[in-house]
């Protein structure tokens, strides 16, 4: 399972998605986010997923790949569904379960919300799967620049960022490392109770925080001993500029936008 989070991973690939420009995906992205919140329809959802579903073919990222991803988030979305059930109320009851009645409207809001997080990941790893690290700062970068005049490290904040989801990978594949080794030497993380399980998961977070903390040293000394300065007088081999392609693509997504809140003053 460990294996299966894809969230920071980059899928090198030539597609229209991976050619677009940095800072419109980072905005388009923030945007599909606030999107989703506006639709309370199953008619919008359903307009959401479509366009969704074609965004996904155009970045010729393999769906599968991107769908293993919630494998990690199972529980998460489970638990979300069974809370709503149990507390959302309505007039129209379906069967009592303790002290909680389950409700058809509870039911419905509970898929609405499992589909808005299910969609909510699906989409904003779009961006991260079809942008590289290195683009994703300089765009982070641009996007913060304006804040520097009251005194915002626009430079440190973005380098910090990637230097985090750049790692996201290599920190699970360190995980899944470890947790073979404790295996290989007896340990069982399946069997027990909730507490007997939590209390198994020391000996892997113990060396997980180890080598974390023993990477982020490393990196900060090979960092220094290139002199990095952070921003000042910065310059790029490749300077960012907005094509009709990024054009394009905000003029798609005000459409988009503009039909979901027609659906949702509509319907």
């Amino acid at each position: 399972m460990i294996r299966d989070i894809t969230i920071g991973q980059y899928y090198p690939a030539d597609s229209p998605l991976h050619r677009l420009d940095s800072r419109v995906k980072i905005v388009l992205t923030l945007l599909y986010i606030i999107s989703l919140f506006v639709i309370n329809s199953f008619i919008g959802y359903a307009v959401v997923i479509g366009c969704l579903a074609i965004i996904i073919k155009m970045s010729k990222v393999p769906f599968k790949f991107m769908v293993k991803g919630l494998k990690a988030l199972v529980l998460i979305i489970v638990f979300t569904a069974i809370i709503n059930v149990l507390t959302v109320k309505g007039d129209t009851p379906l069967c009592k379960i303790w002290l909680f009645t389950v409700t058809l409207e509870g039911v419905f809001y509970a898929v609405k919300m499992c589909l808005r997080i299910i969609l909510l990941i699906i989409g904003s790893s779009l961006l991260t799967l079809t942008t590289t690290p290195i683009k994703l700062t300089d765009g982070i970068e641009s996007l913060l620049k304006p804040f520097q005049k009251i005194g915002v490290p626009a430079h440190d904040i973005a380098m910090m960022m990637t230097i985090a989801l750049r790692f996201i990978p290599t920190l699970l594949d360190e995980t899944d490392k470890i947790i073979k080794a404790q295996q290989a030497r007896g340990a069982d993380f399946d069997t027990g109770n909730l507490l007997s399980k939590a209390k198994a998961l020391v000996p892997i977070l113990v060396p997980l925080f180890i080598s974390a903390f023993r990477r982020a040293d490393e990196l900060a000394m090979a960092m220094e001993a290139r002199c990095y300065n952070g921003g000042d007088n910065r310059t790029r081999m490749n300077v960012m500029e907005v094509s009709k392609a990024d054009y394009m693509a905000v003029a798609v997504f005000v459409v988009y936008f503009a039909a979901l809140i027609a659906i949702r003053i509509l319907i």
